[in-house]
């Protein structure tokens, strides 16, 4: 229903400790790979530097933009896909320094000084300077727990033939097709798939794509893209209709929902 992507191995290298409780591994990744379905014994900041991912886990997928980077707590079985070029630089927090008290999973945004202290750790993953990183790691931690959460979520269903829409649907959230549509691909009935949407997702089809093309959205509005592109990209009529639907989803519109962002930004430079 989707096309196939590469599916690659996760990141090795060395993994904090209780002396050194972050540590980073970078590597550049194409568009449109996976890194495949693993989990960890420390947590996880999973974050790019300049391009942007799906993250999906515990039956939820979010988009992650380079602003924003989402928290997977140890054990916790997850997959990346990166939707653009990107470095793809993940945080390994040691288990006994959980930032987020247990928390399984959340989108945080990226400070400014929490992006310049990711590349100076980066710069820093030498042996001869292991107390830098050390010290780098504790204020990373630091600026981690003061970090607003940005929940942006889409759930995901158990039921293999949704899974095959949904997923595809999430691969191109501009998608026209109606349900009947979709069904014909995954041979199943469109009332079959109907129910499955109430049944595993509490919702009808058409709810839940908005929630996708609202998160996807999102994520391209935080990475700067005008608001008319991005509802041109999402299959929305007009920019009007996006800004709509984003204000009865969020409570707010797209603007108003990022100014937030914009005046910690500024606060901090």
């Amino acid at each position: 229903m989707h096309a196939l992507r590469a599916v690659l191995p996760p990141t090795q290298g060395p993994g904090p400790t209780g002396e050194r409780p972050v540590s980073i591994w970078s590597r550049d990744l194409p568009a449109d790979v996976s890194v495949g379905a693993h989990s960890h014994e420390w947590g996880q900041l999973t974050y790019t530097h300049n391009g942007m991912m799906r993250v999906s886990a515990e039956d939820s997928s979010w988009i992650v933009p380079p602003q924003r980077a989402i928290w997977i707590a140890p054990h916790v079985v997850h997959e990346v896909t990166m939707l653009e070029a990107a470095s793809l630089s993940p945080l390994r927090i040691h288990a006994s320094r959980d930032p987020f008290g247990g928390e399984h999973c959340r989108v945080v945004e990226v400070s400014s000084l929490l992006r310049e202290l990711i590349a100076a750790l980066e710069l820093g993953e030498h042996p001869r300077e292991p107390g830098r990183a050390a010290l780098l790691g504790e204020l990373i931690l630091d600026e981690l727990a003061r970090a607003p959460s940005r929940p942006i979520r889409v759930a995901l269903p158990l039921d293999k033939r949704l899974r095959g829409l949904c997923e595809a649907l999430i691969d191109a959230p501009g998608a026209t097709q109606t349900l009947a549509d979709w069904a014909r691909e995954a041979g199943a009935s469109e009332r079959t798939l109907a129910r499955l949407f109430e049944r595993e997702l509490g919702m009808s089809f058409g709810q839940w794509r908005q929630q996708v093309r609202l998160a996807h959205g999102a994520s391209l509005i935080a990475r700067g893209l005008p608001l008319w592109q991005v509802a041109e990209q999402l299959g929305y009529a007009s920019q009007s209709a996006f800004t709509a639907m984003f204000r009865k989803t969020f409570g707010s519109t797209p603007s108003a929902f990022f100014a937030g962002d914009r005046r910690r930004g500024a606060a901090r430079n």
